[in-house]
């Protein structure tokens, strides 16, 4: 006599979540993982010391003065252009490289999976902030050496205005790839947004009576100069407020709306 068996069953209810600290330090390792990433951390880095030394050079040859705050910017403005692309590739590499599915079925909850890259690409921000300082602070006491005395001067309102919009940045490119879900597309967009739009929004304003009046408000990269020169007037804050939601919120929104519901292949 035999008796009927009923089909087995896996119970993983009583198994714990994958921490949310290892979801970020996979993103994080992910940035160098491939040989993209690798290369575009170094030649980052390499352009960064490739200006600084272009820049000390100018500076002694032509015997003007610089501060530690002039080594810094120079450091951090290189670093600053291709930083946002690791950002992207960050989102777009898991559905160019096909390994969504892979990552979704180790975590299917695909929002902690998105803040976990958030946070790396906030991580690579403040990485790149501190190498500039690091280049600055060595550049300085080499003009130091060379030149004369040292001048420490260090501009922080400008350096607050430079880390803000240098976060700024990084979120734009993380907003389009979520948006896109494409890398070659969202750098060439990001590019477009970040360098060409400004120049267009000008000449608009200069053609156009009626577009000047509110450029302003649709002109994020303008906006976002104001912080250099803070305090900011509450109608720059208007400018910053409403453009940053016109092209940073509205389309990191619906990215994350497109990656809850993308079918993973």
């Amino acid at each position: 006599m035999s008796t009927a068996v009923g089909p087995l069953t896996l119970d993983v209810s009583a198994t714990p979540g994958i921490p949310f600290t290892r979801l970020f330090l996979v993103e994080l390792r992910k940035t160098v993982d491939t040989r993209a990433g690798r290369w575009l951390i170094g030649i980052t880095a390499g352009m960064a010391l490739v200006a600084e030394t272009i820049f000390l050079w100018v500076v002694v040859a032509q015997d003007e003065t610089a501060s530690y705050g002039d080594f810094v910017a120079a450091a951090a403005f290189v670093c600053s252009i291709l930083l946002p692309v690791v950002g992207i590739m960050l989102v777009t590499s898991e559905w160019s490289q096909r390994t969504a599915m892979t990552t979704f079925s180790l975590e299917p909850r695909r929002m902690r999976i998105v803040w976990a890259k958030m946070l790396a690409g906030m991580a690579l921000t403040v990485f790149v902030i501190a190498f500039a300082l690091v280049v600055g602070l060595i550049c300085n006491l080499l003009f130091g050496a060379l030149q004369g005395p040292i001048d420490w001067t260090f501009g922080w309102t400008g350096f607050l205005g430079f880390l803000i919009t240098q976060t700024f940045a990084m979120l734009g490119g993380f907003a389009l790839a979520c948006l896109l879900l494409n890398t070659p597309a969202a750098i060439v967009v990001f590019f477009v947004y970040k360098w060409v739009l400004p120049g267009l929004f000008a000449i608009g304003a200069a053609l156009m009576a009626w577009f000047d009046k509110i450029v302003d408000w649709i002109d994020f990269q303008s906006a976002q100069n104001e912080l250099y020169d803070m305090p900011m007037t509450g109608q720059q804050w208007g400018h910053l407020v409403v453009s940053g939601i016109i092209w940073l919120v509205v389309p990191l929104l619906i990215g994350l709306w497109r990656i809850r519901r993308a079918e993973v292949k």
